[in-house]
């Protein structure tokens, strides 16, 4: 049985704007769309949370968020925990956890659930009054193929994706370490890195993603991948490259920000042993028209691997889905909602409209409201 395995359901009570979520099953592409303001970015952000809590550091995700004021839903006046049911495979994860009075949180609950053919329904508690989580503890100590392992080796897998810092300080346009390659970060700070381990050990993957790479930026032609030594004997590469009919190397500034958001999901949506699930908020940012057809494509072609989750504002985006890969975003009496509409329910517009023009309409939802 894998350990590593994508999301059927998600229960949220009290986290930001979500104020309650009930059992939403979740398939292997979700595509979320919804006006600005709807709560789209907060499904991110839980992910984000729960990423943070299963490693140990939810007070430090905590302080870097304001406090845990801002995180429940509408203040704590309002609301007095946060509550969460996350289903995986034959497993769970649940925790109760309510702010403190120096602003961070303490959990209630954290438990363990595990749903066997022969066993039947199994609750395992680690415990009340902690601040941060045990499932991590838990899992170092137990035997694998335990409840824990699973557990925390599902959450572990789960990766969220931003790549929308292309600034001067960005970590993709840094020099970086050679050795931290193991994985591609969520900021792709290690891209270069990563890169580099691919065309050694996986030559083929590499061209099909430089590949891919030309397709969008036509003057592309390779990275230059050359790791150096410094003063500390540890080795250091940039993210270099070149154009067509060219040799000279070009720093990844001489890339526009569009160009190199999409250098960075095509990794991402390619890399050889991806996520279980990977999470990406609006990755349409500065991409042409042309790039989110083929952005579209491998997104489609990842959610046969793995699991996708994508938030978008793009209508271009939209059209390349089935109705049936939507979720809608929307408020209502102030708390967001996700619903999913069958696709048959709307063959008669679909001979006249595309699913991104539907959206356009409000026939599907998930638009301002006046």
């Amino acid at each position: 049985m894998s350990t590593k395995n994508p999301i059927d359901r998600l229960t949220i009570k009290g986290f930001k704007s979500i104020k309650q979520l009930d059992a939403f099953e979740l398939s292997a592409l979700n595509v979320l769309i919804g006006a600005n303001g709807v709560g789209k970015s907060n499904l991110v952000q839980y992910f984000q949370m729960l990423g943070q809590m299963a490693e140990g550091r939810l007070q430090h995700w905590t302080a870097q968020q304001g406090s845990a004021d801002r995180i429940v839903s509408f203040g704590v006046k309002e609301t007095d925990q946060i509550e969460s049911f996350v289903e995986f495979g034959l497993n769970g994860y649940k925790f109760e956890i309510t702010p403190t009075v120096e602003g961070g949180f303490s959990f209630q609950s954290e438990k363990l659930f595990f749903n066997g053919p022969y066993y039947g329904k199994k609750w395992i508690s680690l415990g009340t009054g902690h601040s941060e989580a045990k499932l991590k503890e838990t899992y170092t100590r137990s035997k694998s193929s335990s409840e824990a392992d699973y557990c925390y080796s599902a959450i572990a897998s789960w990766r969220v994706y931003h790549f929308h810092d292309t600034s001067d300080t960005a970590g993709v346009k840094r020099l970086g370490t050679l050795h931290d390659n193991a994985y591609l970060r969520p900021d792709a700070s290690n891209l270069a890195a990563f890169l580099y381990r691919l065309k050694e050990e996986n030559s083929e993957l590499y061209e099909k993603i430089v590949k891919t790479v030309r397709l969008a930026i036509p003057f592309f032609d390779d990275f230059i991948l050359k790791p150096r030594a410094l003063k500390t004997e540890e080795e250091q590469i940039r993210l270099l490259w070149q154009q067509t009919d060219s040799d000279y190397a070009l720093w990844p500034s001489q890339l526009s920000d569009g160009s190199i958001r999409f250098i960075c999901l095509a990794t991402a949506l390619l890399q050889p042993d991806p996520p279980s699930t990977i999470i990406i908020d609006e990755p349409e940012l500065g991409l042409h028209p042309f790039a989110l057809t083929l952005l579209a494509s491998l997104l489609r072609s990842a959610s046969k691997r793995t699991q996708v989750i994508v938030s978008t504002q793009s209508v271009p985006l939209v059209n390349e889905f089935s109705i049936e890969d939507l979720v809608v975003v929307e408020r209502e009496k102030g708390s967001t909602v996700f619903k999913r509409h069958n696709e048959e329910e709307f063959e008669n517009w679909l001979e006249e409209y595309s699913v991104g023009e539907l959206w356009q309409k409000n026939i599907l939802g998930g638009r301002p409201r006046k």
